[in-house]
């Protein structure tokens, strides 16, 4: 293959995007905290040949659990585990910027960067949720520019630390009884307004630099963020328009301050796959006949932050239903837009979506999938997608085997890994060491 090349990652949901999916026939409803589950379904993204394993976090109890499963785990743990049990996939996993401190997340996702051989990327979040807020000790979660505001200078710090080896600094050298270069080891000696950190950290730069950094979310901040930092980033596009003018705006930015491109942009996409027509509605109607509408109707009142007992299943959603200001942007936008723009009601709107938040929802043959894939790829709306299955591990077996094919035939997705690292999945050069280019660069007068 030459050329651009298409990146898949799958978002492993536990039991699967759609709501029901806990419930469908050979689903495990325990999966959610079986690490075993996210090793079968890592392995099964990995003989796809696909980019990475995502993992989604918030760190509190869940949103109306009486009806579905969460994300429980934590995702370094899980993903640690998985790096035991795979050879090739990346391993990104999400930490927040708004409950954690610089040092512990540099030191965790180096760590495991140097446990897989260089498959690590981090997704910072801001994490907007007021129930996790007060298990760290907050009335209520930071206003919005300050949660991005302090999730920029993580990301400076975390970035500082990483590089706060040169390579080479690990010298190891038995005969001249050498062990550390502490000439190539430096303090970072960070003092801003959120963090004070002195360093270096503990453990030597890693075989791909370092990990690389992701970031979710499409607000104007986080937009800035990603343009600053990012090096792939994950958001919500309904439509080819919206892809192409996001990622565009992104690269913009990006550039405007001084990188060579932008973040790689991966939308994500959940799937519902039948090997006919019939059988996609088959499937579709047997998870909607499990599905709870409470649940549904509960789920989109948080979303767009309005009193559920406004909400009607066969009425639309109110006249002044708007985006919130501060907290879940993206994805409150992705529902109005869909509900409003078609004049659906609330269970017609949970239907498009496919009982989720606001990402596109596909429920359709491997050709169509195949070739839906194709179009976003091919117009530059997307560089591949944070792949959401309805079920897991079926819904990923499915497109491994009948998709995967598909992609590689119309010659935009890998027949084998050419690399070992996520890096070399994503096609991101080696970084330079921030620190060393910075000493480097000419002292102003």
């Amino acid at each position: 293959m030459s050329g651009r090349e298409l990146h898949l990652n799958i978002n492993i949901l536990n039991s699967g995007f759609h709501v029901a999916a806990w419930r469908a026939p050979g689903s495990d409803p325990s999966a959610f905290v079986d690490v075993g589950h996210y090793v079968r379904t890592a392995q099964i993204a990995e003989r796809g040949k696909f980019d990475a394993v995502f993992l989604a976090d918030v760190p509190t109890f869940a949103e109306r659990p009486e009806y579905r499963p969460y994300q429980a785990l934590e995702p370094t743990i899980i993903l640690a585990t998985v790096a035991a049990h795979t050879t090739h996939v990346g391993l990104i996993g999400t930490a927040s910027t708004s409950f954690n401190d610089p040092y512990n997340i540099a030191r965790r996702f180096a760590s495991l960067d140097l446990a897989s051989n260089g498959r690590v990327g981090w997704n910072a979040v801001t994490t907007a949720d007021a129930s996790a807020a007060r298990n760290f000790g907050l009335d209520a979660a930071l206003a919005h520019r300050e949660r991005y505001e302090r999730a920029t200078e993580f990301a400076e710090v975390v970035i500082g630390l990483w590089d706060s080896w040169e390579d080479g600094a690990l010298v190891a050298d038995k005969d001249s009884g050498r062990f550390v270069d502490t000439g190539r080891v430096r303090a970072i000696d960070h003092a801003g307004k959120h963090f004070r950190v002195r360093g270096p950290l503990n453990v030597p730069r890693t075989r791909q630099g370092r990990p690389v950094l992701v970031q979710a979310g499409g607000s104007e901040d986080g937009r800035e963020l990603a343009a600053r930092h990012a090096e792939a980033i994950f958001s919500v596009a309904r439509t080819q328009e919206e892809g192409i003018a996001f990622a565009a705006d992104v690269t913009a930015r990006a550039r405007a301050l001084g990188r060579a491109r932008g973040p790689i942009y991966l939308p994500g996409l959940a799937t519902l796959i039948g090997s006919t027509e019939a059988e996609v509605k088959r499937r579709e109607e047997e998870l909607w006949e499990l599905f709870p509408l409470e649940f549904g109707l509960q789920r989109i009142a948080g979303t767009l932050q309005i009193d559920p007992a406004r909400l009607s299943y066969d009425a639309p959603l109110p006249a002044d239903a708007a985006i919130p200001q501060d907290g879940g942007h993206t994805f409150a936008e992705a529902t109005l837009t869909v509900a409003l723009r078609d004049g659906l009601t609330v269970r017609e709107t949970l239907r498009r979506l496919g009982t989720g938040t606001g990402h596109r929802f596909l429920a359709a043959t491997p050709e169509a999938v195949a070739d839906d894939i194709e179009a976003w790829f091919r117009s530059g709306a997307a560089d591949g997608f944070n792949l959401m299955p309805d079920v897991l591990p079926d819904g990923l077996e499915i497109f491994v085997d009948h998709v995967v094919p598909l992609l590689q035939r119309k010659g935009i997705f890998r027949t084998d890994y050419r690399g070992d690292t996520l890096r070399d999945h994503f096609g991101l050069a080696r970084p330079e060491n921030s620190l060393v280019a910075t000493q480097r660069a000419p002292v102003s007068a």
